[in-house]
């Protein structure tokens, strides 16, 4: 939030300094009206926020400018979308209104402001986060710039997070991994993506992350050296071959947590990651010859290096469905090393670097229908349910929208569809129109009867079969992945409960009119009484007696023209005999590691160490307070913290270990390496007894055709501790990798 201080005279002269250097980056043309619109918007912007600052001190207007000047700069919106980004928080952090923005400006600016400004009442729902998100799709589909804007608002919070609360930053770091990433790589703001992926990691987890930028920057000059040894010759090839061409070669670095995901996932350490970067072949050439002379410039590549067919991806012919175009190959290089080639025209290029933003300056070049009015239709249908959890919404809108895999299916007509890697025959019925899924029947996929979750795969023919009696049941649900089908299931079931629920709904009512009482209200009581999630719930467990009239009124009784529950009298039972006083639970508690907890002290908190992820006295934590298990506390890198702090954020709390104690923690290794003999468990279990005299919680190895791998649980007192029990054991001869289970 800001803070309130007045703008001194030198800070003037570095806000006009700053709008001077917003007005260089617009590239798109602007009429005599738009200038005199964006010196308006900025003077409001300064005079509305003149008194706030942010976290880091600086005034608060240097943030809206800033955003602004992304939008511009890196991506190439044009004067609207500028004029709402530095008016983006005037109507959520002043006094000023959309009404004034509207009379002061236009329309379609007071939609986007207003489109960018969080709900208030949204702070008394579930998850204010979701709800907040849901408007800003909402608002979306009718005008894409709103989350372009809310994409550079977020880019710019997370470059300058450092002034933050830590826990504020595990909050927003998880917010953005969560949604904004994945949405910046369906919108194809590639770079977005890149940067909020690399951002979140140096907040959860900073020491992976310093690790590897360490390590590139000291493999700098050789990986340089490696580039321009694997560039000459095929420079030279391509300019005997086409001379008329003209093309950019150069390498491109992989992000940091590309790296790290890659060692992780393939179980090997920096040194033996090859490719850390990728060649990028950018051509100039006209529209009608991309294709040709990308496919031309593939065959130049593969007669200079040897090609490894399986990787080819060709993403020329059949672009993803957010538009994106390249082909993509691996080389062996120099030396024996794989190398990634993306072979793309200035146009691809731009429009994988600027996504949605670049795609509409090229629209009607693409032959296949408009990639991101199908993607805005599947958001419509997800919308279009007002009742729906605002967090199984975007749950929804996550697993329909924001896939990075897919697979490509056919119509029995041979149109083709897109939908996300592991998709079922069901989830193609949803997609192609919510009647044929809700009558769905019966599938066939290449003339073959398969079930409805049958997964698909690229290439397959589908053919749906329906009966207008046919309804969805709950049995679906676990057989789609889409959001799309999802939501039109649940909401059939609704439906189905709503109108089931009427004869319930009747009879509750008939018993309170005659009971003279308040309907609305009794119902209301009732309703958070049974913990029943709505009205319809209640009805329909009425309908059909699991829960009966006669039930509810053993309860409750009229107290005037108000419902009331029925108190028991007390009954007076005899005091129950003193035992001595067992202190268990006193020396339990004195186990307990030693936190603070929003800057007090642990326990005076009910509080566990969760099991998920198991934390370890030095990791970076969090403590998450859940609906009837009291606080748990987490590490920063949990693979559930994403999904927790990006839903309830506002049951996130801060922890941080106080002094050591004796307390020990259970830590997972994952242990490979090569079985050479029967000594391979001796030798580990010594190393980790008697060299460590660390305790072993549990042990179990199983090995194969000369590899081994083993689960390993230990008690350690810290982290410091753990690193050394993981160095230890992978400086063994026959250890490969050592890695710490999530």
């Amino acid at each position: 939030m800001a803070e309130v201080l007045e703008i001194q005279e030198d800070e003037k002269k570095l806000i006009q300094h700053a709008y001077r250097d917003l007005l260089r980056c617009i590239k798109s043309k602007m009429t005599a009206q738009d200038q005199i619109d964006l010196r308006n918007a900025y003077e409001l912007a300064v005079e509305a926020h003149s008194q706030q600052r942010r976290k880091s001190g600086e005034p608060y207007i240097m943030h809206p400018i800033a955003v602004a000047k992304i939008c511009a700069e890196e991506i190439g919106l044009g004067p609207t979308a500028i004029i709402c980004a530095l008016l983006h928080d005037v109507v959520e952090d002043t006094d000023v209104t959309l009404y004034e923005i509207r009379e002061m400006f236009n329309d379609r600016v007071a939609k986007i402001v207003d489109g960018l400004t969080k709900l208030d009442s949204a702070y008394n729902r579930t998850s204010p986060q979701a709800e907040n998100f849901r408007k800003v799709l909402s608002t979306l589909v009718e005008d894409v710039r709103v989350v372009l804007i809310k994409m550079a608002d977020r880019l710019h919070n997370m470059r300058t997070l450092g002034a933050m609360p830590r826990h504020k930053q595990l909050k927003i770091a998880a917010e953005t991994s969560y949604i904004y990433a994945p949405l910046a790589h369906r919108l194809g703001l590639y770079s977005f993506k890149i940067e909020f992926l690399d951002l979140c990691m140096k907040i959860t987890d900073p020491e992976n992350y310093y690790g590897i930028a360490k390590k590139l920057a000291q493999t700098k000059k050789e990986r340089q050296a490696y580039i321009q040894e694997f560039i000459a010759p095929l420079s030279k090839k391509l300019n005997e071959e086409l001379p008329e061409v003209s093309c950019k070669i150069y390498g491109r670095p992989k992000s940091i947590y590309s790296i790290w995901n890659k060692i992780k996932t393939k179980k090997v350490p920096f040194d033996e990651i090859y490719d850390l970067f990728a060649i990028r072949i950018v051509l100039d050439v006209p529209f009608n010859k991309e294709k040709l002379l990308c496919w031309q410039v593939y065959s130049i590549v593969t007669d200079v290096h040897t090609p490894i067919p399986e990787r080819l991806k060709d993403w020329i012919t059949t672009p993803k469905s957010n538009g994106y175009e390249s082909l993509h190959t691996t080389v062996i290089g120099p030396k024996g090393r794989y190398v990634e080639v993306q072979i793309r025209t200035d146009r691809m290029n731009e429009i994988a670097e600027r996504g949605f933003a670049a795609h509409w300056k090229y629209k009607g070049l693409n032959k296949q229908r408009d990639v991101y009015e199908r993607w805005l239709d599947s958001v419509r249908d997800i919308l279009e349910d007002p009742n729906s959890d605002a967090v199984e919404f975007l749950g929804d809108f996550r697993a329909n929208n924001l896939f990075n895999e897919e697979v490509y299916v056919y119509t029995p007509k041979g149109d083709m569809q897109i939908l996300p890697l592991g998709a079922t025959a069901l989830d193609f019925a949803f997609s192609i129109h919510t009647d044929l899924g809700y009558h769905c029947t019966a599938i066939k996929v290449n003339n073959k009867l398969v079930p409805m979750g049958y997964k698909l795969k690229n290439g397959d023919q589908i053919q749906v079969v329906t009966n207008k009696n046919q309804k969805p049941n709950e049995a679906w649900l676990k057989m789609v992945i889409t959001g799309k089908a999802k939501s039109k299931i649940r909401s059939a079931m609704k439906e189905e409960r709503r109108r089931e629920g009427l004869i319930g709904r009747e009879a509750l009512e008939r018993k309170l009119k005659n009971m003279k009482v308040d309907i609305d209200h009794a119902i209301e009581m009732l309703v958070k009484y049974y913990k029943f999630s709505s009205h319809v719930d209640l009805f329909y467990e009425i309908a059909t007696d699991a829960l009966t009239i006669s039930e509810i009124f053993k309860t409750f009784r009229a107290d005037g023209n108000q419902l009331a529950e029925i108190v028991e009298e007390e009954v007076v039972k005899p005091e129950p005999v003193q035992e001595p006083e067992v202190k268990r639970s006193r020396k339990k508690n004195d186990l307990k590691p030693r936190l603070l907890i929003n800057g007090e002290p642990a326990e005076r908190f009910d509080y566990t160490l969760a099991s998920c992820c198991n934390p370890v006295q030095g990791d970076q934590i969090f403590a998450f307070l859940t609906a009837n298990a009291g606080l748990k506390i987490h590490r920063a890198n949990c693979p559930n913290a994403t999904n927790l702090m990006a839903n309830y954020g506002y049951r996130v709390m801060k922890a941080e270990w106080t002094n050591t104690t004796n307390t020990t923690f259970v830590a997972d290794l994952k242990i490979t390496g090569v079985d050479d003999g029967p000594g391979v468990i001796e030798r580990l279990t010594k190393e980790i007894s008697s060299n460590l005299k660390l305790n072993i919680r549990s042990f179990s190895i199983s090995g194969d055709e000369g590899y081994f791998e083993g689960l390993i649980s230990l008690l350690v007192a810290n982290t410091d501790q753990l690193n050394v029990a993981i160095q230890t054991l992978q400086n063994l001869s026959s250890v490969s990798t050592v890695t710490r289970l999530e």
